[in-house]
């Protein structure tokens, strides 16, 4: 991974040219950098995601040790993306701590309504916020970029009341510009697919339990091993519900390929395996309910 020292550089480590940020996302990278110099210092919420990924390794490379990179450990947050924010603070050389959330502890939060997401970051920005306070950091960042603005996320509203800033979104970055940027800074995370916590594949007003979230990840897990990438497993009590990206559909229904995947997930605690055929898709739990756009 090459460090570019207050400046964008192409990686040696990036995988090929075809995937290059375009002159719209260099401005709005610049300004980002603008963005960074004026806060000071600030502490990142840092899921391990591309998108907190990106975030973290710009404000190390503009505010050195003046940034720090923090990860939320707790039931719903895939061990997965645990691994790779551990890999790429390692490899980036940037301050990184570990922090324990306890939202499954919240009665409101177990009872997944449908703002479910808000007292989970409810719980995040309180011990983010009394971490960014005793080390004494002017802002706290997360990781919330242009494409959001059109989605449900009530999570936003509890970030707007701890006065956490979205940086990329500040500057207009949407996904497919922050990819090519982290592509072209040689992040590992560049082409990681799109993720969320694993609470978010509970259907509304189904309760929350650690069985439940253990049962979805275990499943995943055993997914990926399989080679699906981009999927899903949306818990209905005994029933998984398989979101996979429509161009691995085929291949999940040639006989060998679905006996081992109806193993792995019936391995994993559930009793039936149902493929979606609509595929994979984000918020597919909120496509019945009329929901209101945070912005």
């Amino acid at each position: 991974m090459k460090k570019t020292s207050g400046r964008t550089g192409r990686s040696s480590t990036s995988p090929d040219d075809a995937y290059l940020p375009d002159a719209r996302a260099l401005d709005a990278e610049r300004a980002l950098r603008d963005l960074f110099s004026g806060f000071g210092s600030a502490l990142v919420a840092f899921s391990g995601g591309v998108d907190s990924a990106y975030l973290a390794w710009i404000a190390h490379d503009v505010l050195g040790d003046r940034s720090l990179a923090v990860t939320a450990l707790s039931e719903s947050y895939p061990a997965h993306h645990y691994d790779l924010a551990l890999t790429l603070a390692r490899q980036a050389g940037f301050p990184h701590e570990v922090v324990h959330t306890h939202e499954i502890d919240r009665p409101e939060y177990r009872a997944n309504p449908v703002n479910r997401c808000y007292y989970c970051k409810d719980e995040l920005y309180t011990v983010l916020g009394g971490l960014a306070r005793a080390r004494g950091l002017a802002v706290i960042v997360d990781g919330n970029n242009a494409d959001d603005r059109g989605d449900y996320r009530p999570g936003r509203q509890a970030a707007r009341e701890a006065g956490v800033r979205s940086p990329l979104d500040e500057v207009g970055l949407d996904k497919a510009s922050i990819r090519a940027l982290a592509h072209r800074a040689g992040l590992p995370q560049w082409d990681e697919p799109a993720s969320a916590c694993l609470s978010s594949r509970v259907p509304y007003e189904q309760a929350v339990t650690p069985e439940k979230l253990h049962a979805i990840e275990q499943a995943e897990t055993a997914l990926r091993g399989l080679g699906f990438r981009g999927c899903r497993v949306r818990h209905h009590d005994d029933v998984a519900r398989l979101e996979l990206a429509r161009a691995d559909l085929a291949r999940a229904v040639e006989p060998k390929v679905a006996q081992a995947i109806s193993a792995a997930v019936k391995a994993a605690g559930f009793r039936y395996v149902a493929l979606d055929l609509e595929g994979y898709r984000t918020g597919s739990l909120n496509e019945r309910i009329p929901l209101r756009v945070i912005d």
